[in-house]
């Protein structure tokens, strides 16, 4: 299949928190973020180092990113994770979409969306958050795993992530759906594709555990196998320390970084960390609070932007 778009991002954007914290509207489905006797206010200053460690850490690879900072009012405890709000895409398409937690869906900010309107060219803004009336949800790159170049989108049904809306997306991008059910060592749904599956230009990071189904596992690695993507398979309690949590991305010169966490980092094995060294340099990061009490890891902090840039 010819390429015709790039995997990477060529710009990311990041939220710089001022109110995160334990989220409790969205503990019921996420079972990787953990309520703490920490007081609020020392863990919000632990998230803000480890954040403007991140942007340091990017800054040192010539990595471009943007980085906006987070309003206190209204408070939004996850605003440090914009990749499930919005989405963009190289033929100028801005997706907005629908969020379960009801503080969650005041992340979705108009000078965000105008400042990007601004720096890139935005074709068209596809606004599917009035989805949530309807208790329909998909929460961007949380949801989906987008394999750009070959035009695939795999997604694992959650409450966050609704089969028809999937599908709705992808007929606005031109893309294939590959849908499946992943579950965690308790039966229970994995609440965000990208904590079970990350997608490199070459490499795939997959929980294979997780997904209980034959024909599941065989159609997915049987699409692998049509993209040409060299597997690594990771276990239950890889997963766990987020190394289904990456992100492939580039400086500007062009050299490919794979973003993860130094938990995630510390989980993998020799062969499985080989294997991503030839396609990619890990670029792990220390973020062990914000993995902790948000139960996201740096995917999660990374909006990717695709857009054509304005010359």
């Amino acid at each position: 299949m010819a390429k015709l778009f790039s995997q990477q991002p060529h710009t990311l954007l990041m939220v710089r928190p001022a109110c995160f914290g334990f989220n409790a509207q969205t503990s019921g489905s996420n079972s990787f973020q953990f309520q703490s006797n920490t007081s609020p206010s020392v863990v919000r200053k632990m998230a803000l180092a480890e954040f403007d460690q991140v942007v340091n850490d990017f800054s040192s690879k010539d990595i471009p990113c943007l980085v906006v900072e987070d309003t206190h009012d209204p408070e939004k405890p996850d605003a440090i994770f914009p990749n499930n709000w919005f989405t963009t895409h190289e033929d100028g398409k801005l997706i907005l979409y629908p969020m379960l937690a009801e503080n969650r869906r005041l992340e979705r900010r108009v000078d965000i969306i105008n400042m990007l309107k601004k720096e890139f060219s935005v074709k068209q803004v596809v606004d599917l958050s009035d989805e949530e009336n309807n208790r329909r949800i998909l929460e961007g790159t949380g949801s989906i795993i987008f394999d750009h170049v070959n035009k695939i989108a795999y997604a694992c049904r959650s409450p966050r992530t609704i089969e028809s809306l999937l599908l709705q997306v992808c007929d606005q991008l031109g893309y294939e759906s590959i849908i499946f059910n992943a579950v965690d060592e308790n039966e229970t749904p994995i609440y965000h594709t990208n904590v079970m599956l990350w997608i490199g230009e070459k490499t795939v990071g997959i929980c294979l555990d997780s997904i209980r189904s034959d024909n599941d596992q065989e159609r997915i690695l049987a699409s692998f196998e049509r993209t040409k993507h060299k597997v690594v398979a990771i276990s239950y309690d890889q997963m766990k320390s987020f190394a289904g949590n990456m992100l492939e991305i580039k400086d500007r010169k062009g050299d490919c970084y794979l973003a993860m966490s130094t938990t995630a980092l510390r989980s993998l094995l020799p062969g499985q960390l080989n294997e991503i060294s030839r396609h990619a340099e890990p670029l792990p990061v220390s973020i062990s609070s914000i993995e902790k009490y948000g139960g996201g890891s740096v995917r999660c902090m990374l909006a990717g932007i695709h857009l054509p840039v304005r010359h």
